[in-house]
């Protein structure tokens, strides 16, 4: 297994819209544990394929307070959603921003494991909200586009200025 470079916005290969997996072969399971492995090192709970510059729909996310509970979701799909949610969202690639946005409670996925096996997994709450952020990524948006422009604004230039300092 291998710690993967995190994409950090606004990188340009963020927006690029996720393929469907077609092979499920030992390299995509490598991709799976190296995107687990680079999720925990990073402390988050969800990673897109894309954050890691692979553009193909995969997402790892473990919610759990143990960090024991991967779920692997290969061409995920929403068939239900219900309710709204107010939990506030962060990014691994946009680190120290935290907002929150309108998210559907609970949310009914179709998809497959790394192995092919097709399962519906029915979550809520913030295993939901997570899904639906790490979907975004799937389809090359960030959870900040989806905030007012004033907001956007605001938060470009806070990058811009911890860019500034860093470099």
């Amino acid at each position: 297994m291998a710690i993967l470079n995190i994409l950090r916005y606004p990188d340009a290969r963020l927006h690029k819209v996720a393929e469907p997996v077609k092979v499920f072969d030992d390299s995509l399971k490598r991709l799976v544990a190296d995107m687990a492995e680079t999720m925990y090192a990073a402390s988050g709970v969800g990673l897109a394929a894309t954050q890691v510059d692979v553009h193909k729909q995969v997402i790892v996310v473990d919610v759990s307070d143990r960090r024991d509970s991967l779920v692997v979701l290969v061409n995920p799909e929403i068939v239900e959603a219900s309710g709204v949610s107010d939990i506030e969202e962060g990014c691994l690639s946009v680190p120290g921003i935290y907002e929150t946005l309108e998210r559907a409670e609970r949310v009914k996925v179709r998809a497959f494991d790394q192995h092919g096996k097709s399962f519906t997994l029915e979550a809520q709450g913030l295993l939901s909200v997570c899904i639906q952020h790490e979907m975004d990524h799937l389809q090359g948006k960030v959870f900040i586009e989806r905030l007012s422009q004033l907001k956007q604004q605001r938060i470009r230039a806070r990058i811009a200025k911890q860019l500034r300092k860093s470099a």
